[in-house]
């Protein structure tokens, strides 16, 4: 795996529901690191990934915050239960993105994150999810 400086590779629960991923690692997307409350993925821009303007498509950013979300990084089966994306720069072909999230709180089985998108230092995207865990879903890997 090709990591940015600093980054460690990640393991637990949130590489393990990572694994299982389809979605988020057929577009290329790569867990660089994942501990409680906090994780880091990164995407390099794709020409498939263009909309018709020739920037990135902003469901792929959005795609790539959700996948950073560390919601999952304690263990029980989470999952959004919605979220909002601010644009602030955009992305193109050839760009390697990192998102990082934050874990803000955490109260019963909700959850809210902060999830910045950069390219390099600039900040290209920022990211508010809220995670909900679910009763009775067990891992299925």
């Amino acid at each position: 795996m090709n990591q940015p400086c600093g980054i460690t590779v990640a393991s637990g629960p949130t590489q393990a529901m990572f694994s299982a991923d389809l979605a988020s690692r057929s577009l290329g997307i790569q867990l660089l690191a994942a501990h409680a409350g906090t994780a880091s993925v990164t995407m390099t821009v794709t020409p498939r990934m263009g909309n018709g303007y020739g920037l990135a498509h902003g469901g792929y950013l959005f795609l790539l915050a959700d996948t950073a979300c560390a919601c999952n990084s304690h263990g029980p089966v989470t999952v959004a239960a919605g979220a909002h994306i601010t644009f602030v720069a955009p992305a193109r072909e050839g760009d390697l993105l990192v998102a990082t999230a934050h874990e803000r709180t955490r109260f019963g089985r909700s959850g809210i994150y902060d999830v910045s998108i950069l390219r390099g230092d600039e900040v290209i995207a920022e990211f508010r999810g809220r995670s909900r865990s679910l009763k009775d879903v067990k891992e299925t890997r």
